[in-house]
C-alpha cells in the first residue's frame, strides 16, 4: 500500500481539492509540504501530535516536510474557529516559545542534512511594508468571499463583531503558502477543519498571483480528517508534550483511559503499527479493549519520550492497579514553601499534584467521595498534612485511574 492510500485508511484524509495530483506527489515522494504551528505556549500538546505523526509519515515516504512556526501570525493571533480573540504576545515570549517548539519537533522529524525545514514566517511577514503588501495581494481577495468563510461568520454575531486585525489572518497565511513557494518551492499544504478557508486563500493566491491556472501540485490542499482534529482541540492545552508539564507516566494514563470507542481510531491514526496488524483488533471487544488500550498507550509514550520512559509508565500503571505497589508512582514533591502554618491541607494537595485545577475543582472531588489517601476516602475538606505526616510518602487517589505520590523534601 503507498502513502497515499495508508492516509486514507488509516482515517487521515477528509476532503482534498485534487486527490489524484496529491496522490501522485506524495506517492513518488515529491511533495515539499508544510504546516503551520502558532507558538501560543511553551511546549507543544496532544493538539499537535497527530501533526506531527503525519509529517513523520510523509517524511518516511521520501517526502520533504517544512514545519512553518508561526513568529508572524503570532503577533496577531489566530481567529480560525474561534469566538474569542486569543491574546497577543510580545515578540520575547514568541521567541521563546518557538525555541521550546524546535528541541520537541525534533524528536519526530529528520531536520538533518535538508531533509525538512523549520521556519518562521517573522522572516518575512514582520517586515512587509504596508501598502507594498496591499498593492502585492490585495487584488487577489474578494470581501466578499472572504466574509462567507465559516471561520468569520462566527464571529460576526458576537459582542464588537468582526476585528480588521483578524480579518487580516487569512491574507497573512495565504501570504505564507506564496513565500513558502517562491522561497522553498514548497507544493502541498496541510491543515485542519478551522484552516481551510485560509488555505483556499494561499491555494487561489498562488494561481491568480503567479498564472498557475491549471490544477498543478503546488496548488493542491489537503484536509486532515476531522475526527483527528476534534481529539487534538479536545486535550488541547491538557496534556503537554513536554515531560516538565506533563510527566510521561500520566502522558501515558491519558491514552490508557480514552474511551473504548475511541482506542482503536487513535491506534489507527496516531500508532506507526501495520496496519495488518491493527485491522485484527477491529473485532476486539470487553477485555481486549483494555489490552488495545495499554497497545496505544505505551506506543505513544514511546514516541513522545522514549522506550525507557515507555516501560516505566507501563510498569507503574500495572503494579499500581494490580497490587497497588507505588514504587514507580509519579511523586510530587511538597516543599516547605507549599505549607501554611506548618501543613498543607488536601485541597491544595490535589492542585500542587496536578490532580485538579483550582481549590474549587478539589472540593468538588472530595465531596463526590472520589479521593483517596493510603486507600482510606477523604470526607473531611480540610484534612491536612505536617511534613511527619507524610514520612516516606502518601499516595493520592483521585477517581479509578489517577495516582500520585506526595513526599516531602
Amino acid at each position: 500500500m503507498k502513502i497515499y492510500d495508508e492516509l486514507v485508511a488509516r482515517g487521515l484524509i477528509a476532503q482534498v481539492t485534487d486527490e489524484e495530483g496529491i496522490k501522485n506527489l506524495i506517492d513518488n515522494g515529491k511533495a515539499v509540504f508544510y504546516i503551520g504551528f502558532d507558538p501560543t505556549a511553551d511546549s507543544l500538546h496532544v493538539g499537535h501530535f497527530m501533526t506531527l505523526c503525519l509529517m513523520k509519515r510523509l517524511q518516511m515516504a521520501g517526502n520533504k516536510p517544512i514545519a512553518l512556526l508561526g513568529g508572524g501570525t503570532g503577533m496577531i493571533g489566530d481567529p480560525s474557529g474561534k469566538t474569542d480573540m486569543r491574546k497577543m504576545m510580545d515578540k520575547e515570549t514568541i521567541e521563546h516559545n518557538i525555541a521550546c517548539f524546535k528541541k520537541q519537533m525534533s524528536r519526530f522529524i529528520d531536520f538533518s542534512d535538508g531533509k525538512a525545514l523549520m521556519v518562521n514566517n517573522a522572516d518575512w511577514l514582520l517586515g512587509l511594508n504596508y501598502v507594498d503588501m496591499l498593492r502585492e495581494v490585495g487584488p487577489y481577495f474578494s470581501v466578499t468571499n472572504m466574509l462567507r468563510a465559516e471561520c468569520y461568520k462566527q464571529r460576526m454575531d458576537r459582542d464588537g463583531g468582526l476585528t480588521f486585525l483578524e480579518f487580516n489572518y487569512m491574507i497573512m497565511q495565504s501570504y505564507d503558502f506564496l513565500e513558502l513557494y517562491r522561497r522553498y518551492g514548497c507544493n502541498l499544504q496541510f491543515g485542519g477543519d478551522d484552516q481551510w478557508s485560509n488555505m483556499l486563500g494561499g491555494r487561489e493566491l498562488i494561481r491568480k498571483k503567479l498564472g498557475k491556472k491549471d490544477a498543478e501540485a503546488m496548488t493542491i490542499t489537503l484536509l486532515l480528517n476531522s475526527e483527528g482534529k476534534k481529539m487534538g482541540k479536545t486535550v488541547s492545552g491538557a496534556v503537554w508534550l513536554d515531560p516538565e508539564k506533563t510527566t510521561p507516566y500520566d502522558f501515558y494514563q491519558y491514552w490508557r483511559n480514552v474511551g473504548d470507542a475511541d482506542v482503536l481510531k487513535c491506534i489507527r491514526m496516531l500508532t506507526f503499527l501495520p496496519l495488518e496488524e491493527i485491522d485484527k483488533m477491529d473485532k476486539w471487544e470487553g477485555a481486549q479493549l483494555n489490552e488495545a488500550k495499554e497497545i496505544l498507550a505505551y506506543e505513544l509514550t514511546k514516541l513522545v519520550h522514549g522506550e525507557d520512559e515507555a516501560v516505566k509508565a507501563q510498569n507503574a500503571a500495572r503494579a499500581i492497579f494490580t497490587s497497588g505497589d507505588a514504587a514507580d508512582m509519579p511523586t510530587v514533591e511538597i516543599t516547605e514553601a507549599d505549607l501554611k502554618d506548618g501543613a498543607i491541607d488536601i485541597q491544595a494537595v490535589l492542585v500542587k499534584a496536578g490532580m485538579a485545577t483550582s481549590r474549587s475543582d478539589a472540593r468538588r472531588s472530595v465531596e463526590g467521595g472520589g479521593v483517596t489517601v493510603d486507600g482510606e476516602k477523604v470526607t473531611d475538606l480540610f484534612m491536612s498534612f505536617k511534613p511527619e505526616d507524610i514520612g516516606d510518602g502518601r499516595v493520592i487517589k483521585k477517581g479509578k485511574k489517577t495516582f500520585k505520590k506526595i513526599i516531602y523534601k
